[in-house]
């Protein structure tokens, strides 16, 4: 779908030199051109007018003086820093253009008619007078000579395999009268032809191929021949080929062209010399003949210099086509006609070797022209009409037009076609947005045809519908009507030399005036010509555009774009500057392009593509060149780009990794882009698709989500890309255009939870308008079917331009799927509840948890209503939807659930059950009481709960059925609520609940429950097993107990509470209710009560208590402490030094290991005292691998392993850790005596040991304050704050655990409990000391 579009034109017109031009080569430096004439050697240069450098070959008498020597071929040699030149007369002749010395390699006597170079400069071939070929190398040594015509076919030869004759092979469509057809007479080659071998190169050097004529029939044949003039292959006999021949670069095939009795041809001939595929020359048989044709370096564009044949009295015309093909067919891109004046007739036509489309033309009056193309797609710029993505393809005298809006149609089809009289070359769309189908057609003959749309109801006979109509189909296409033919003249005067494709860049401005660039009086100068329509003048034979004005551009444009947007007009030039054309001022001028920090725009490369697009609401321009790079004003964004387009706010490109990736340009600046070029997007970004290898964007589709990709076959493939798929859906939902948005929703795959998630509050607001624009039941259902509770405009369509629409949720204590369906079915139900039935029933279904029971219910409503409604569903239909979302099971559970047998029925039929399974068992149920039926359905569906209640009202016979029931599910709670307090059963519920609440080992709430029902003696032994003594007195009481049992009673608790250490409460029982206070003030001694026994002591007056057992238990008590005291002391100062010598070891390893850099150093925990290593890792494996196996085992036990895991044994893994344990423990064993130790205290004073109260509270001061001043040596803040932050760890990460490595910080293993890396607390509040002891 591309076109070839003149990027610049150029040459010059050498008037100095003498004779005529006969063939000419590339020169090494670019822009010149090396001519041959009878005289000499010319070497002209494109950008002066003059000859620079020439040799005269006469002047040694290698060329005869009066002109009639004749040179057959030229060649630039720059290694050699010579030209070489083949003349007529047989002399190879080398020559140096800067120091003019002229040397002959060689000369063969029969003369030469050709000298071909192979593409390497590394062999020529020579044909000679005498019809033979000779190959030699690069320093002119013969390597062999060969004969032209040969008989053999040559090595290539095809074998035949003996499978029968020609008459007997298979015919095809020809029949079998084919096998017995004679072979027609190869015809002679035509008068015109100059008899003159033709040879041509394959694109890698291997192979030559070389035309010549037969001497036996006069017709020509091509041969093949190898680099070492060994012959490959001979064509077959081909009746009028023709001398033009041309081995296309890429090797598959010789291009040549032939006459056939009713039209002209270009065939092709594969290697082996059998012909493959021809395509038609534009012109009658005999009308013209074809010199030369060539093919350009890329095997892309094939280029034709065909001459009118001689007609009486006139001169003959020359032209120049250029052909290419795509999909399999061969369109004529560019015609260059060249007038029928002597001067003007063509010597030869070269293509460039580095760009690969600029084509280099001589002719006759000593003019050289060159003309570089480039590839281009011509489409509709505009945004609102409803001709936009129309997209043009020349083709000949035709412009095949495809409008995407309709029908994608691919290529060599299209929907219609424009018949103009001459040959086309340029076609420029309207930019004005609300036209942008119409077109403006430059043909060859400088005329602008302009193609309009709209007002003419007569049909064009030059528009003809191509793939869309014909067959009796009516087409829905709108063609346009040929409006004008205007005569475009520029011209300043008739003595301008011939030049065609003079206007290049055709463009037609917003206000129906035109553009066109032309060429100035310097070879590096464009003129801009702003041309007008003038009013019709009467008898005039064609209307003619006016010259508005001439704008000169100082250098060469090379790309011209006008936005239909911003209605901007940018030239590029030359030397890659951007200007702008202000073509609306009153006299336009043009100015440098200037970007927002005030500098001039200049590309760093020149860009064949260019366009005009905003970013960030400024105005910018975007260039690609042909190699890929990627431009933003002068910023490179990427350089992996094979073409973009723009649309919108947004920007496509493809990449040569086969993406195809969408910006939004709307508040994205240049870095942002850059860096989204660069990166590889997230797999699931909606920015970035996959598309086929070798894709190309050919148009955008707007208010649409197509684009339209051609590969490179040629063959269309259309995608919808994400981005612009959403962005599209986001306008349509909020315009509140809910059916275009869920029909695109629905094509494309696009999770409908964007219709709700886009806007939750504008969607439940306007959920009627939904339902009434989509109007249709199923894919209402659809809808419902796919919700899901996450916001998918965070997880799945995030929005492209960073600002997520984070619309509030409505209701955030509800849940997204039960909240649009109730807002549904309430819209539904008041809209049509008998047209969404079954949507409503959906929307039951689909809540969570499923209101199965309601949606069946509507099922049975619909079953019982008397005036069925015609529209409204059959309640079979209902019920089979109701199938197709739940299973039928539970469906069948749930209708029993709704002891509605009918229903049951209805359900059962539908679901593949046997009816000897389900109708006894209806039948059974049918048969029972209304409440134990429906208790038996409850039990059978496991309902257990209601299966109670409906149990209960059945009456007392059926309570042990009930009682049942509720030991199995222990469902005593919701029993107990089913009778009143005062009832047998509730006892009897109770009784049974209390056990099992004693079989939980729950002792105390089973004897609140069996208490509050009356059953005293249970709830006695339930209040004594818990513990309980006051309410198990209570309860003996209730039962009325004699004061011996409530004594032995009350002995038998006060031994369990001894037991349990509560000493004071077993003295109360012996007090109070035993009446042995003598027991009860031992119990207290025993229990360091001392207060409470005094207490007791002095309100019996038994003082005699206080010698026999008070003041010894005191003074035991006090010894008891010292000791413990002691050992506490002793130790603690044991395990405080053992710490310091474990730390100082750990710090050496970790130095002696750093100087080796062992990687696994600083992980090292400790180093024993006979100086092992053992490192981390290593225990680390140990320990994990001990655990594992104890994983297993109760959880006693584990704990039993973590608290061994610390060993304190010298030299184990962690035994700091397990140092520091022990001394924390230590710590707050001393910090919980000093409370016994200050009562203690008080009753020693009381009695007078004044001494060895001060011995003990000076003991304990000083094991205080030890510690205290200890704390901080031990619990370093370094250790302190590793707690906080652990260097290993699940939040850690490589780079962390590196650095803290490198600080040579002490790295504390990773411990299991961080709470023994904290510090013990001191107690400040408890004020221990006795002032009256210091």
């Amino acid at each position: 779908m591309r076109n070839l579009r003149l990027l610049r034109a150029g040459g010059c017109r050498s008037a100095a030199a003498t004779g005529t031009p006969q063939c000419f080569c590339l020169g090494a430096e670019p822009g010149t051109v090396l001519v041959g004439s009878q005289y000499g050697l010319v070497e002209l240069r494109s950008a002066g007018d003059s000859v620079s450098r020439e040799v005269s070959l006469t002047v040694d008498g290698f060329l005869p003086e009066d002109g009639s020597g004749c040179i057959v071929g030229v060649e630039d040699l720059p290694e050699q820093e010579s030209v070489c030149v083949a003349t007529a007369a047989g002399d190879i002749l080398l020559c140096n253009l800067s120091t003019k010395q002229v040397e002959c390699v060689g000369s063969v006597d029969s003369g030469l008619s050709v000298m071909s170079w192979s593409p390497d400069q590394e062999l020529v071939l020579l044909a000679t007078g005498q019809q033979t070929l000779i190959m030699m190398t690069r320093d002119f040594e013969p390597i062999t000579e060969k004969q032209i015509h040969q008989d053999e076919f040559g090595e290539g030869k095809f074998i035949a395999l003996g499978w029968g004759k020609k008459e007997t092979q298979f015919h095809g469509s020809e029949g079998k009268q084919a096998a017995h057809r004679k072979q027609t007479e190869v015809l002679p080659t035509p008068a015109w032809d100059d008899g003159r071998p033709r040879v041509t190169w394959r694109g890698d050097g291997q192979f030559v191929a070389v035309s010549a004529v037969c001497p036996e029939t006069g017709a020509r044949k091509v041969r093949v021949w190898s680099r070492e003039l060994v012959l490959q292959s001979t064509s077959e006999p081909i009746s009028g080929l023709e001398q033009a021949l041309s081995w296309k670069p890429s090797g598959n095939l010789i291009a040549s062209t032939q006459e056939k009795p009713n039209r002209h041809d270009v065939v092709f001939l594969e290697k082996n010399g059998l012909l493959h595929g021809e395509f038609t020359l534009p012109f009658q048989k005999g009308q013209v003949k074809v010199n030369e044709m060539l093919w350009n370096a890329d095997s892309t564009i094939l280029a034709i210099w065909l001459e009118d044949l001689k007609v009486e009295n006139s001169n003959t015309n020359t032209y120049v086509q250029l052909w290419t093909a795509g999909n399999y067919h061969w369109y004529l891109k560019q015609s260059l006609h060249f007038g029928s004046l002597e001067e003007n007739q063509l010597v030869s036509l070269l293509w460039d070797r580095e760009n690969l489309y600029k084509l280099h033309i001589l002719c006759q009056g000593w003019h050289y022209l060159f003309y570089d193309w480039h590839w281009t797609t011509d489409h509709g710029l505009g945004e609102n009409s409803q001709h936009m993505a129309n997209v043009a393809v020349i083709d000949g005298d035709k412009v095949l037009v495809t409008a995407f809006q309709h029908a994608v149609v691919p290529p060599p089809m299209c929907t219609y076609e424009l018949q103009l009289q001459q040959a086309v070359n340029q076609v420029a769309f309207h930019t004005d947005p609300k036209h942008s189908g119409d077109m403006a057609v430059l043909d060859a003959d400088n005329r602008i045809s302009v193609y309009r749309y709209g007002q003419s109801t007569v049909n064009d006979p030059t528009v003809n519908f191509g793939a869309v109509g014909g067959n009796g189909f009516r087409a829905a296409v709108e063609t346009p009507y040929l409006d004008k033919t205007y005569r475009v003249d520029v011209s300043s005067g008739s003595n301008e030399v011939m030049n065609p494709l003079g206007l290049r860049f055709l463009t037609w401005l917003p206000d129906d005036t035109f553009l066109v660039v032309g060429q100035g009086q310097h070879a590096a100068q464009s003129v801009l010509h702003h041309l007008t329509a003038v009013p019709h003048v009467a008898g005039a034979e064609e209307e003619c555009l006016n010259l508005r004005l001439s704008v000169p551009v100082d250098g060469e444009v090379i790309s011209l774009y006008s936005s239909p947007v911003t209605k901007t007009v940018a030239l590029q030039l030359t030397d890659r500057r951007i200007l702008k054309y202000l073509w609306e001022a009153s006299t336009p001028v043009l100015e440098p392009w200037q970007s927002s920090s005030g500098s001039a725009v200049q590309f760093p490369y020149r860009c064949v593509q260019i366009s005009i697009t905003r970013i960030s609401d400024e105005e910018v321009i975007l260039g690609l060149t042909d190699r890929c790079r990627f431009f933003v004003n002068d910023i490179e964004v990427a350089s992996n780009i094979t073409s973009f387009a723009t649309y919108n706010e947004f920007l496509l490109v493809t990449t040569n990794s086969h993406t195809c990736q969408c910006f939004c340009l709307k508040n994205l600046s240049v870095k942002a882009l850059q860096a989204g070029l660069s990166s590889a997007a997230a797999p699931n970004s909606e920015t970035l698709r996959k598309v086929e290898r070798g894709s190309r964007i050919v148009t955008v589709v707007p208010q649409d989500t197509k684009v339209v990709l051609q590969m490179p076959r040629g063959n269309l493939e259309t995608i919808h890309h994400r981005a612009l798929v959403l962005a599209q859906i986001r306008k349509w939902l909020d315009r509140l255009m809910f059916r275009e948005a869920f029909q695109c929703m629905r094509k494309l795959r696009i999770n409908l939870n964007l219709l709700y998630d886009h806007n939750p509050k504008v969607f439940l607001e306007n959920t009627e308008t939904f339902i009434r624009q989509i109007d249709s039941v199923n894919y209402i259902n659809l809808f419902f079917t796919e919700l899901k509770e996450e916001d998918f405009t965070k997880s799945m369509y995030p929005s492209l331009n960073g600002s997520s629409s984070t619309h509030p949720r409505q209701h955030p204590d509800q849940k997204k799927v039960n909240l649009i369906c109730d807002v549904m079915r309430a819209a539904m139900e008041h809209i049509d509840p008998q047209k969404y039935c079954l949507s409503i029933l959906t929307a039951h279904v689909k809540k969570s948890p499923p209101e199965l029971e309601i949606a069946l219910q509507k099922v049975h409503d619909l079953r019982e209503s008397v005036t069925p409604d015609v529209q409204a569903v059959s309640a079979e239909e209902a019920l089979k939807y109701l199938l197709f979302l739940v299973d039928v099971n539970e469906l069948y559970d749930y209708s029993l659930g709704t002891y509605d047998f009918d229903l049951v029925v209805m359900v059962a039929e539908k679901s593949q059950k046997d009816p000897k399974e389900y109708l006894p068992f209806l039948n059974a149920l049918q048969k029972m009481e209304t409440n134990y039926q429906r208790y038996t359905i409850d039990r059978h569906l496991k309902r257990y709960t209601k299966a109670l209640g409906h149990l209960s009202k059945c009456g007392p016979e059926h309570f042990s059925e009930f009682l049942n029931l509720v030991k199995d599910q222990n469902l005593y709670s919701e029993a107990l609520k089913l009778y009143p307090s005062s009832t047998q059963e509730y006892k009897d519920i109770s009784d049974a609940y209390g056990e099992y609440l004693i079989q939980k080992q729950l002792y105390e709430q089973a004897a609140l429950i069996l208490a509050r029902a009356g059953i005293f003696a249970k709830a006695l032994g339930a209040f004594q097993s818990s513990g309980s003594w006051q309410q198990a007195l209570c309860m003996a009481s209730r039962l009325g107990y004699t004061k011996d049992k409530l004594s032995s009673l009350a002995r038998s608790m006060a031994g369990k509470l001894v037991e349990q250490r509560k000493h004071a409460e077993a003295a109360i029982l012996l007090e109070q209710y035993t009446q042995d206070y003598e027991e009860a003030v031992l119990l207290l001694l025993e229990g360091a009560l001392w207060e409470e026994a005094l207490r007791l002591i002095h309100k019996y007056d038994r003082l005699d208590i206080l010698e026999t057992n008070l003041k010894p238990a005191i003074l035991e008590a006090q010894k008891s402490q010292l000791i413990f005291l002691d050992s506490q002391k002793t130790a603690f100062l044991r395990h405080k030094s053992r710490l310091q010598v474990v730390r100082e070891l750990k710090e050496k390893a970790c130095e002696n290991l750093q100087d080796y850099e062992v990687p696994n150093c600083p992980e090292l925990e400790l180093f024993s005292e006979t100086s092992s290593v053992v490192t981390a890792s290593d225990m680390t494996s140990k320990y994990s691998h001990s655990n594992s196996r104890i994983s297993a085992r109760s959880s006693k036990n584990r704990r039993k392993a973590e608290r061994k895991r610390y060993s304190l044994k010298e030299g184990s893994p962690f035994e700091d850790i397990a140092l520091l344990e022990v001394l924390g423990e230590s710590v707050r064993a001393v910090e919980t005596v000093k409370g016994e130790i200050h009562i203690l205290l008080k009753q020693l004073v009381l009695f007078g040991y004044d001494e060895q109260a001060g011995a003990l509270q000076q003991v304990l001061e000083e094991v205080l304050q030890l510690m205290e001043t200890s704390v901080p040596e031990i619990w370093t803040p370094d250790l302190q704050q590793s707690s906080v932050s652990l260097v290993l760890g699940p939040n850690s990460t490589a780079n962390s655990i590196m650095a803290a490595y490198q600080q040579k910080r002490m790295v504390p293993p990773a411990v299991q409990d961080p709470e023994v890396l904290t510090p013990p607390k001191f107690s400040k509040n408890l004020q221990w000391k006795l002032h009256l002891l210091q």
